[in-house]
C-alpha cells in the first residue's frame, strides 16, 4: 500500500468521527490525526481570556498539526484526518503531501444542512464536548451547569452561513469520494470501504 492521507472533509455533523472508526478497523496501518484534538491540548495547556486568544490557540495548533504531520510521513505512516476542511487548509495539505510523495484520498460527507444544524446543536449540548468549542474565554477545570449556558453556541443562521460560505461541501483533494450522510441508516458506507480498498490495492 502507498502512503496515504485519508481526509474526512465536509460539513459539521456528518458523523466524521464514527466514519473514522470504521475506516480503522477496516485497514490497519493507518494512524488518527485530528485538528480537533490538537486544539483542545492548547485550549487545556494554556487557557484563553478572548475571542482573540482562542484564535491565536487555534493557528498554533494548525502549526502543531502539520509539524506532526510531516514528522509521522518521515516515518512512512499513513494518516486518516477528521475535520470540516476548507480553502484555509487546502494549499498546505497539498504541499505536504507533495513533499513526501503522499496520495490523498477525500472523504467529502454531505447532508442536508437544516439535519445538520440539530445534529450539530445535539453535539455541542453534549456533556462529553469540550468546552473550549462553546465558550468565549476558557481555562482546564472550568464548569457549566449545563452546556446551554454557553456563550458561544451557534445559532441557525450562523451554522448554515459557515457551512455555505468556507466551501466545506465543495472541498477536494486528491481523489474525492463523496458521501450524503443525511440519513445514516441508508448512507453507502459498505460501497464506500469496497472502494478505499480499491484505491489502496491499486497503488
Amino acid at each position: 500500500m502507498k502512503q496515504t492521507l485519508i481526509l474526512l472533509a465536509g460539513y459539521p455533523g456528518t458523523g466524521k468521527s464514527y466514519l473514522a472508526e470504521l475506516l480503522m478497523k477496516q485497514f490497519t496501518g493507518f494512524e488518527i490525526l485530528s485538528p480537533d484534538e490538537i486544539k483542545e491540548e492548547f485550549w487545556d495547556a494554556y487557557g484563553f481570556r478572548n475571542e482573540q486568544e482562542k484564535e491565536e490557540l487555534i493557528q498554533k495548533s494548525w502549526v502543531e498539526y502539520y509539524h506532526r504531520m510531516e514528522w509521522k510521513f518521515t516515518r512512512g505512516i499513513s494518516l486518516l484526518s477528521d475535520y470540516p476542511f476548507s480553502y484555509k487548509q487546502h494549499d498546505q495539505l497539498q504541499e505536504v503531501c507533495d513533499k513526501h510523495h503522499v496520495q490523498i484520498i477525500t472523504i467529502r460527507m454531505i447532508a442536508d444542512l437544516d439535519v445538520l444544524f440539530e445534529r450539530q446543536k445535539k453535539r455541542d449540548l453534549d456533556t462529553s464536548r469540550h468546552l473550549g468549542h462553546i465558550l468565549k474565554k476558557y481555562h482546564k477545570g472550568i464548569c457549566l451547569k449545563c452546556h446551554e449556558e454557553a456563550d458561544n453556541l451557534l445559532d441557525h443562521d450562523e451554522f448554515i452561513q459557515r457551512c455555505t460560505c468556507r466551501g466545506y461541501g465543495t472541498f477536494a483533494l486528491g481523489t474525492t469520494l463523496q458521501l450524503d450522510v443525511t440519513d445514516f441508516a441508508t448512507a453507502p458506507y459498505d460501497e464506500l470501504m469496497i472502494r478505499i480498498n480499491e484505491l489502496l490495492e491499486f497503488q
